[in-house]
């Protein structure tokens, strides 16, 4: 695992992880901050190697659990940078009671913005600056090939093969469609393009029409 530069301060790095014998990847960011510091989004196993490289960007000051999931790895950061901020929703405030979790505040340089109506509780975060959206079970996006064959039998069935899209299975975790549906208008309102996403590939362009398309099953 190492960093890939997506544009300036905005790094990803991708890791293997397999979900209830799905075999879908998952991914981090990594944001160099206006002050210099450096904010890493849904966290991936840590090693020596990509600390060093982290290093070499920042000081890791912000650590963010986006989720109710996206948390396994969150707990080995922020030993290794206590003085780091930690933050996760309330629902992940009451699964991992070993995590000493915030409320994520403004962040100079990034935009906020809380998905209501979800279990997952997610809450993504825009980058101005470089015209992208950083999320992680937003969307998903497996367009290249998928060599696991139940992975792709799983993807076919849920209409996500080839495409953006968020599985059939999993749209019974929006509870509150309406509700759903004014989170993802606000985000729409923001300026985006890329997305930097969890699971398959990164929208390098046509992020927007991606999400509006993804959350049609609201309407």
């Amino acid at each position: 695992m190492s960093l890939v530069s997506r544009a300036p301060g905005l790094f990803t790095v991708d890791a293997p992880l397999s979900f209830m014998g799905l075999h879908i990847g998952t991914r981090m960011t990594v944001v160099k901050l206006p002050d210099g510091t450096v904010l890493l989004h849904s966290p991936v196993p840590i090693s020596p190697a990509l600390c060093a490289e982290i290093a070499a960007i920042g000081p890791i000051a912000h650590i963010v659990c986006p989720n109710t999931y996206h948390h396994l790895h969150a707990g080995p950061w922020h030993q290794a940078n206590p003085e780091a901020k930690l933050y996760g929703p309330e629902g992940l405030s009451k699964k991992r009671q070993d995590l000493r979790l915030e409320v994520m505040p403004t962040i100079d340089g990034l935009e906020t913005v809380p998905i209501q109506g979800s279990m997952l509780e997610e809450t993504v975060l825009v980058h101005p600056a470089t015209n992208t959206l950083i999320s992680s079970d937003l969307t998903e996006n497996f367009v290249g090939p998928v060599d696991h064959a139940f992975t792709r039998m799983y993807l076919k069935a849920n209409g996500t093969y080839g495409k953006p899209g968020w599985p059939r299975v999993l749209r019974l975790v929006y509870r509150d469609r309406k509700a759903a549906r004014r989170s993802i208008d606000r985000l729409l309102e923001h300026d985006f393009d890329r997305v930097l996403l969890a699971h398959g590939d990164v929208l390098e362009t046509g992020g927007k029409a991606a999400i509006r398309s993804t959350f049609e099953f609201l309407d």
